[in-house]
């Protein structure tokens, strides 16, 4: 019995230490890599993670959720495997990085629209529909889940454990309520069952957000702008939490990035990830970058400091393209020193993955927002 209980001891503790140990920044470098898939052929709306297994998940769909799995770090993918035979993939989907748990969320329809969250235990093989509680935001609204980035695990100070994920307050739906609406963040401390909801985004016509954790635990927030009559409304809007997410602050406009085509003041989801590597945080930013009035040319940017600057960005695909999610692998797994972009292509019906490293990127057109590291050239 005491050697069952040694061995499982030893288990629990191999599995944290993968978990939450930093990867190398020599693992995303070396020879450029840039390779790209064709994962689905119909329908919109992207997210992709990667498990605490490596394992390399896409989730999709606006009539029925599916998902794919990729076990050897994107090199070939499984079929589709049904989460929910009807509704929209409401995005946001979320590793437990302490338990394994993955979650998707999926809404009835176009929201506002009623919810539905799944959990797989089984490294995305099967999934079950869960009973969640989420609490209303300090103005007494409900959040809608579609269309945000993926949620996170986070990793530092008095709130590590805790999943967040961004959400939105939709007002109703419809142009004439873009004033009215703003983005916001959930998020749960007893594994995703039960959902507390952040102050809003200090800036209403928001929606359709991104976020990630610092290595100083402070959460960067990067969100899509709906309203036309916003200043700067074809740039992006980042703001900052100092609370686990609770509460948002020090919003700006984000010059270099831009929010989708900027022929017109609409906007479009992003995607968003950091680089696990200890304390140097290096984040990734993917939206479109033209002029056009059409969605198109989906391009990634890179900071080095945590978001304070974007000095280089390279295009991914010259073509027709949408909605984009982004995930960086997982280190001691074959996804390891890669990053993941999955997004939507051919236009909006149907979707790409492409899986890249640091030094693909590193290759880019310099922004002339700040520069890269002489440490991350060397």
């Amino acid at each position: 019995m005491t050697f069952i209980r040694s061995a499982i001891c030893l288990a629990l503790l191999f599995t944290c230490t993968q978990v939450f140990a930093a990867d190398s920044l020599a693992s995303f470098l070396g020879k450029p890599a840039f390779e790209r898939q064709r994962v689905f052929d119909d329908q919109r709306y992207p997210n992709v993670v990667v498990t605490n297994r490596g394992t390399v998940l896409v989730v999709w769909g606006n009539s029925g959720v599916v998902v794919r799995r990729s076990a050897d770090g994107g090199q070939s993918w499984e079929k589709s495997i049904t989460v929910a035979e009807s509704g929209y993939n409401g995005g946001g989907a979320t590793v437990d990085r302490t338990t394994g748990d993955i979650l998707v969320f999926v809404e009835d329809r176009q929201p506002p629209a009623p919810l539905k969250v799944f959990r797989s235990q089984d490294d995305g093989r099967s999934w079950q529909l869960q009973s969640t509680e989420i609490a209303s935001d300090s103005n007494g609204n409900h959040p809608s889940m579609h269309m945000n980035e993926h949620g996170i695990t986070l990793m530092h100070g008095p709130h590590k454990g805790r999943l967040l994920r961004p959400t939105r307050y939709y007002a109703g739906g419809g142009e004439q309520n873009w004033p009215k609406q703003y983005t916001n963040a959930i998020y749960s401390d007893d594994g995703g069952r039960t959902w507390k909801t952040s102050g809003p985004f200090p800036e209403n016509g928001t929606g359709e957000a991104a976020l990630a954790e610092l290595a100083d635990g402070r959460i960067y927030y990067n969100s899509r702008v709906h309203w036309p009559k916003r200043p700067r409304n074809r740039r992006r809007r980042e703001g900052w939490s100092a609370d686990g997410g609770a509460t948002w602050k020090d919003w700006k406009i984000v010059d270099v990035l831009p929010d989708g085509d900027q022929g017109r003041a609409y906007g479009c989801m992003a995607g968003l990830t950091r680089l696990p590597l200890g304390d140097r945080d290096i984040l990734l930013f993917s939206n479109l970058d033209t002029a056009a009035a059409h969605r198109e040319r989906v391009t990634v940017w890179a900071s080095f400091d945590g978001g304070k600057t974007w000095p280089v960005k390279r295009l991914a695909d010259a073509g027709r393209s949408g909605y984009s999610s982004m995930v960086a692998g997982q280190p001691g797994t074959p996804s390891a020193g890669w990053i993941y972009l999955h997004y939507e292509h051919d236009p909006f019906k149907g979707a790409h993955i492409v899986r890249f490293n640091l030094s693909w990127l590193l290759e880019g057109q310099a922004t002339g927002d700040g520069k890269i590291p002489t440490l991350v050239t060397e």
